[in-house]
């Protein structure tokens, strides 16, 4: 600030001095006004606060200039004061600073270049405290902008939490939050691998038991395979019933998501052991799943609409992995070349299917995988090979063909002439393409009906005249697993 815009305000009773003083610091281009004790200065003070600076005799009438100070702090005003006296005693300098004054000058022959220069040095002090209290303002401002933005951020970072904290595992959560390039939550395209897991037989299971008991059986399923989803930083998009449909590469991309996808789905397969124990512990039928696997491009982000929206995918890609995994059985993953291909030499497999899925223009090959190396080193337990017993009397059956999960319309009849204890060999003069689901009916010699509602899936279907085909069963009703187990065991009379 200029000299020539600083206010002061002179207090002495003596009129030479407060001339003498207003005259020297005129001089050097302040504005001076003056009081001639500490009433009349508070008073003026009070009415115009414009004043930068008072400098104050220190014994005047009405009111000194110790008194002044004291009643201008009293009321909040923090405007500098030097104080003037002729007095040389430190006590009457301390009791003046501790009363509020800034600083004080003896009335000496040296007045004029002292209080020239207390001057400048109270003003400069009184500028300094201003210009920090306008950057502690200015800090505080920040402070409450940086404070509301964090508002902003943890209320978004809870949002992504809720979003999901049920679905990831806490890892990839942080990686959504703390990582420099962040996750993008909108739509986009990217490359993805895809997993879906599906009960075998599992719509047969719901309909012989009560409600709770097909919720428990599916409560205790996913809770195991959300644990092992979690554990290879999958994303679970939804359970859609018994099924799962989980991604790997979205909304976190690593190098090795295919990889993972498929040590993920091996284990998975492993905890069915203890999925099944537990079930057995509570009187549930066992259980088997089924698992597809496929890599490709898929649209993924949030989907839905102001009042309800969820994280998702969608795309060809989505629903090509959902047929692959309706080729499975029970205990089996069977993955697209795409996922083959990204997952590498240390991938193992069983065997190479060519199918034709609906909505699919040309066959694919699917790999039926038992094992991966890669540094995941995980393998599917070892599957027993179901020897088939030609049987001393051929079983009459009945069959539907599947579309999806409904049966047609057309009930076709076949002779089982070969069991085992998940697989049969079935004679029929209707021909049934490798993979297609059946649903079955078992017939005694007298033509009655006494087992129905098996499923089963054709796993080779043998090129021969009549046309012969193995299906291995996917849902076996209690009664029907007791009449084929009566039939290997030559007893075929009837249901045990």
């Amino acid at each position: 600030m200029e000299s020539d815009t600083i206010r002061l305000l002179i207090v002495d009773d003596d009129g030479l001095v407060r001339d003498m003083i207003s005259f020297i610091l005129e001089s050097y281009d302040y504005i001076v006004d003056t009081a001639c004790n500490g009433q009349e200065a508070y008073e003026k003070y009070e009415a115009d606060q414009g004043f930068s600076l008072i400098i104050s005799d220190m014994e005047m009438p009405v009111m000194s200039g110790l008194e002044m100070t004291k009643l201008l702090r009293a009321e909040g005003f923090d405007v500098p004061v030097l104080i003037l006296t002729g007095v040389v005693d430190i006590s009457v300098a301390i009791e003046a600073m501790k009363n509020g004054a800034c600083d004080y000058i003896l009335k000496n022959e040296d007045v004029e270049s002292s209080i020239v220069v207390a001057v400048a040095n109270v003003l400069e002090r009184q500028r300094l405290k201003e210009r920090n209290r306008t950057l502690e303002q200015m800090v505080a401002e920040r402070t409450k902008e940086l404070n509301a933005s964090l508002l902003k951020v943890q209320a978004a970072n809870r949002l992504i939490r809720q979003t999901f904290g049920r679905y990831l595992s806490d890892d990839v959560v942080a990686d959504i939050l703390y990582s420099p390039e962040g996750a993008a939550l909108g739509g986009e395209s990217r490359l993805i691998t895809v997993m879906m897991t599906d009960l075998r037989g599992f719509t047969s299971i719901a309909e012989r038991l009560p409600a709770g008991d097909v919720l428990a059986i599916i409560n205790i399923y996913l809770e195991k395979m959300t644990d092992v989803i979690m554990k290879y930083k999958g994303t679970i998009i939804e359970f859609i019933g018994d099924a799962i449909l989980a991604v790997f590469g979205a909304p976190v991309f690593r190098e090795d998501d295919a990889k993972r996808a498929l040590a993920c789905a091996i284990e998975m397969q492993q905890a069915m052991a203890e999925v099944n124990a537990r079930c057995r512990e509570l009187g549930y039928p066992e259980i088997e799943q089924g698992i597809g696997i496929n890599t490709g491009e898929s649209v993924v982000g949030n989907i839905g609409s102001d009042k309800r929206a969820k994280y998702g995918i969608v795309g060809r890609n989505v629903n090509l992995t959902g047929r692959i995994e309706s080729y499975t059985i029970g205990g089996q993953i069977l993955i697209s070349e795409s996922t083959a291909e990204a997952c590498g030499h240390t991938l193992t497999f069983r065997d190479k299917l060519k199918v034709m899925p609906k909505g699919v223009n040309k066959p694919i090959t699917l790999f039926d995988v038992t094992g991966i190396g890669a540094g995941f080193n995980v393998s599917l337990p070892h599957r027993e090979v179901d020897e088939l017993v030609e049987l001393p009397k051929e079983l009459a059956v009945g069959f539907y063909i599947l579309e999806g999960k409904h049966a047609t319309g057309t009930v076709y009849e076949g002779i089982i002439r070969k069991l085992g204890v998940k697989e049969a060999l079935i004679q029929s003069e209707i021909p049934v393409a490798r993979l297609a689901n059946l649903k079955l009916s078992l017939a005694g010699s007298d033509g009655n009906e006494l087992a129905t509602d098996l499923y089963a899936k054709v796993i080779e279907s043998p090129s021969c005249s009549p046309s012969s085909f193995k299906v291995h069963f996917t849902s076996l009703p209690p009664e029907a697993k007791v009449f084929l187990e009566n039939a290997l065991n030559n007893r075929i009379d009837s249901p045990a």
